[in-house]
């Protein structure tokens, strides 16, 4: 957009305009944009906005012609050779990320591309990421091949715009990018016209997939941009729908996520290989070398019980045997979060961290409680938002969606970061007891064994069946001490014990 605006600058000022030189414009070294008279500032900003497309927006926005003049004009010579050719690089995808792995394409070479479809996908160490595309155009040229540490601010490939897009459209993006580097004033006057509402292009392509129109939704954020909250809640109110389909070039529901590693490991034992072999760290697993360093400083103890579940078994029978939903399974797991955030409302320092800084300790005001769970990826906690607020059924069915996510390496930022504390089901491959290490700054961690169909006696010495599981409790010895951790683990003992006493509690 800068060199065709350029260019076509030159041509209709030396046409039309006989109060300025008609001399060609001169090439200008790099450097601060010279500044124009008064009156020829004055008498192109009258032009642009009678002749030029752009010409409007300029005049909505409210900045002067002089310093639209050193944003644009001023980078017009060294974009002269490529004009159309855009590069598109890694942005930062999260706090504190520097580098991401690429995972793979989605395009090649030679392709057409529209906006806010997906390039690639790359993996932090925090989450996975698809990168869009802010142009529609042609891919001209990938730089990068899966596998690669791509730095922030690396180009990633490099898009040919389409020539109609790029005498009309490029200069509305071109003006979006630049927001940023605008005054406040002239942000918050303008940002009507620059698209409607502030968003990032993934919330504003959540709302182009809803097909909805994003500048009939409040936004809540900073300025009143728009979030994915915002869009969200929009389509749950109008009725639209509260999922969307995976895209085609997400993982099958039926595929075994862990065939490929079973059957790398049967290929090396058979051909008996002896020789050492180096395998790189990436994403979740270079995260967790990170976090476990740390945690194995902090000092922590544990806590053991012996939890008896025959009630809760009986339970989730009944509630399977009564289910009309076939997407619904439900299992053990979402009565054990809910009752565990029952638990926190009476002894809530085990829902805090602590902050080293100033020596403080801070009660978190979400149950927002984690589950671990083991990927081909590597270990991963995301985390169910605000227990508290939600119904057994609604825990079941996020539950079910942070698994199929976790599955298909799909997680976002937003799922696994904001823990409060951890939930280790080892049981569920086949442990009785664990050890789990702290995940900071959460203040706990409980590893669940199996449950087990066991021999006990009752108080009048007569031998039953009972269904058991164990518990271990591991917890930051700098906000909580063993009486702490005991109380809260008989509280939640009991509701889980006697799952009827969540009724009480239930709002």
């Amino acid at each position: 957009m800068v060199t065709r605006l350029s260019l076509r600058s030159r041509w209709i000022l030396n046409s039309r305009l006989p109060s300025i030189s008609t001399e060609p414009l001169p090439v200008r070294a790099p450097g601060p944009a010279p500044a124009l008279p008064p009156v020829e500032i004055a008498t192109i900003h009258v032009f642009f906005k009678r002749n030029c497309s752009i010409g409007p927006k300029v005049s909505q926005l409210g900045v002067s012609c002089h310093a639209w003049n050193q944003r644009y004009f001023s980078t017009s010579q060294a974009l002269v050779d490529s004009p159309a050719l855009v590069e598109v690089p890694l942005a930062q995808t999260g706090e504190g990320i520097a580098e991401c792995e690429l995972l793979k394409w989605f395009v090649e070479e030679g392709d057409h591309v529209e906006e806010f479809q997906p390039l690639c996908e790359v993996q932090s160490d925090k989450a996975t990421i698809e990168i869009t595309s802010r142009f529609e155009g042609k891919v001209q040229q990938i730089l990068c091949v899966p596998g690669d540490i791509v730095k922030v601010g690396e180009t990633l490939l490099k898009i040919l715009i389409n020539e109609m897009e790029s005498t009309s459209d490029d200069s509305e993006a071109s003006s979006d990018l630049q927001l940023s580097e605008l005054e406040p004033e002239t942000s918050l006057n303008n940002q009507q016209y620059l698209g409607g509402v502030l968003a990032t292009p993934s919330v504003r392509n959540l709302a182009k997939q809803f097909d909805i129109n994003i500048n009939d939704i409040k936004g809540s954020g900073k300025d009143g941009r728009v979030l994915k909250e915002d869009v969200l809640n929009y389509t749950n109110s109008k009725g639209i729908g509260k999922e969307l389909p995976f895209k085609s070039h997400e993982c099958a529901v039926n595929v075994d996520p862990f065939q490929e590693r079973k059957t790398e490991f049967t290929a090396s034992t058979q051909q008996w290989s002896y020789e050492d072999k180096v395998l790189p760290l990436r994403g979740f697993q270079r995260s967790m070398v990170k976090s476990m360093t740390v945690a194995a400083k902090v000092p922590h103890f544990y806590f053991m019980e012996e939890v008896k579940c025959n009630a809760l078994v009986e339970l989730k029978a009944t509630l399977q045997k009564e289910n009309t939903d076939q997407d619904v399974k439900h299992t053990f797991l979402p009565f054990l979060i809910k009752s565990l955030s029952m638990a926190l409302n009476k002894y809530p320092l085990m829902n805090s961290s602590f902050r080293e800084e100033s020596n403080e300790i801070i009660l978190k005001g979400c149950h927002n409680i984690g589950v671990a769970m083991a990927t081909p990826y590597g270990l991963v906690v995301p985390n169910i938002k605000k227990v508290q607020s939600h119904s057994i059924m609604e825990v079941t069915k996020e539950l079910a969606r942070l698994q199929q996510l976790a599955i298909c390496n799909k997680l976002s930022t937003v799922d696994i970061t904001g823990g409060t504390i951890t939930l280790s089901n080892i049981g569920s491959i086949g442990g009785k007891f664990g050890s789990p290490i702290l995940n900071l700054p959460e203040a706990a961690i409980i590893a669940i064994g199996k449950i087990q169909k066991l021999p006990r006696f009752s108080d009048d010495d007569i031998v039953y069946p009972a269904y058991v599981t164990n518990v271990t409790i591991g917890a930051d010895h700098r906000i909580v001490d063993g009486a702490t951790v005991a109380r809260f683990c008989n509280e939640w003992k009991l509701l889980i014990e006697k799952p009827e006493l969540l009724l009480l509690h239930m709002r």
